[in-house]
């Protein structure tokens, strides 16, 4: 399949921050855009400033009519997300419409392109925004598709000016519904292999293997940098001639040594078998942060991006909406929101909240994000969120699942450790604040619609 061969571009789910990226790049290139979306957010309202044409409802009459008139030349971009009895997909497959998923128009899109792509099951947005951040701020001449918005370019697409005989494409790896398989890049990062989406998988082993499986399509004379915690058993499918380097906070072929905070700067030194440098300042906080910059480091090496450009482009990054996001300073309190929703991502953002805060009073508000991934990590999620004096639990976004019998926000709250803990809507949070101003910094976590809280609570902080 060409791309070329198409004139028309129809999006299913224009709205996800992957689907966003594309629609972004074919408008850039010239193609006319259109796309449904379940439901209208700040997102799809940017993508409709920019000339794209969005519906929310599921009508076969809202299509495009030259979709409707022009079915040789349209292709139709599916999200994973869009469920099964949707109207207008039934329509489009009907009618034998090319339907490819993102995942599919991502790997046409970086198949002629050297490309960096950033796998692992927490981790890759950060990471792979920062390899961008390291590039683009030292000339190099790229594109990139990230998973959310990097603040630094005020946007989740970069595209390069191809001024380069092959552009080099820096690409997040999504490892839900098996996406990553279509990539077969020059540097891959994996920053971890958790047990997660198991209600794709089905069980860790064959998470494993899908890992494997990526890991081992990364092209002869290549590198991959992968996290010295992930299983061992990863590397075991590796093609030949393929450069295998382990990295760390403080272990591994490369790591960080001297790490200080100084304010909200994480100051180290990094070793690397490509050279060590010294005196980086990252102001971004968090360990994982400083992991995170370390494995995108290894990659500028690698592009020969110099010392003093790596620097300078580590102490410019600003980091990704909803990741270590600092929403307010003021009057005695601090408010950060964050993307985290699995256990181990939650785990790191604690850390370092605790380490950049020490002796203050955290209050954190969570809302899980899936049934399943409640049910499997119910206990992971209560250790990790009993590292708050106060927890707010929410109920559980659902996304594109349907209930599970059982299986509610209480089933992490009763084990919760917090010395204060309680289950709120989230139409009630704001009005619980008003009645309890007991804490220093305020934390919302997770990757449902609790962004939507991030407003209301910006204000409320402002104001009282």
């Amino acid at each position: 399949m060409k791309l070329e061969d198409y004139t028309y571009i129809y999006f299913l789910g224009i709205g996800g921050i992957g689907m966003s990226a594309i629609a972004r790049w074919f408008k850039a290139k010239g193609y006319p855009v259109w796309g449904y979306d379940k439901t209208r957010t700040t997102l799809t309202e940017a993508l409709e400033q920019e000339g794209i044409v969005v519906h929310y409802e599921d009508d076969v009459n809202l299509l495009p009519q030259e979709v409707l008139q022009h079915k040789e030349e349209t292709l139709v971009v599916l999200t994973p997300a869009i469920p099964a009895e949707h109207t207008e997909w039934a329509y489009l497959k009907e009618q034998d419409y090319t339907i490819k998923k993102r995942s599919e128009v991502l790997g046409i899109i970086t198949a002629s392109a050297y490309t960096v792509a950033v796998a692992g099951t927490h981790g890759k947005t950060t990471t792979s925004s920062i390899v961008t951040q390291l590039l683009h701020h030292a000339g190099v001449d790229c594109s990139a598709f990230l998973g959310g918005i990097a603040t630094n370019l005020n946007s989740n697409l970069l595209i390069g000016k191809g001024a380069v005989e092959k552009e080099v494409v820096v690409v997040e790896a999504d490892e839900y519904d098996r996406s990553f398989l279509t990539l077969f890049p020059e540097i891959a990062i994996v920053t971890s292999a958790d047990p997660d989406h198991l209600d794709i998988y089905g069980d860790n082993e064959e998470l494993i293997r899908t890992f494997q499986k990526f890991i081992s399509q990364i092209k002869p004379g290549g590198y991959l940098f992968l996290h010295e915690n992930t299983d061992p058993r990863l590397t075991e499918k590796v093609q030949e001639g393929v450069q295998v380097i382990r990295y760390s906070l403080n272990s591994g072929e490369a790591y960080a040594e001297n790490i200080q905070i100084n304010g909200r700067w994480f100051e180290y030194n990094m070793v690397s078998p490509f050279g060590n440098i010294s005196g980086l300042r990252l102001g971004v906080p968090g360990f994982h942060n400083v992991e995170n910059t370390l494995a995108a480091t290894l990659a500028a090496q690698v592009l020969e991006v110099p010392e003093e450009e790596i620097k300078r482009g580590v102490a410019a990054y600003t980091g990704v909406k909803r990741r270590f996001e600092f929403v307010y300073e003021g009057k005695g309190k601090v408010y950060i929101d964050d993307y985290a929703h699995h256990p181990k991502e939650i785990d790191a953002f604690m850390t370092s909240l605790r380490a950049l805060y020490p002796n203050k009073q955290i209050l954190v508000i969570f809302q899980p994000h899936l049934f399943s991934r409640t049910r499997d990590f119910a206990d992971e999620f209560a250790e990790s969120l009993s590292k708050a004096d106060e927890l707010i639990l929410l109920d559980i976004y659902p996304a594109r699942e349907k209930p599970i019998e059982g299986v509610t926000s209480d089933i992490i709250l009763e084990q919760v450790k917090c010395p204060i803990k309680s289950l709120v809507s989230k139409e009630e949070v704001v009005e619980k604040l008003s009645k309890n101003g007991n804490f220093d910094v305020l934390a919302t976590i997770g990757a449902g619609d609790i962004d939507t809280l991030v407003r209301p609570l910006r204000n409320f902080l402002e104001n009282n």
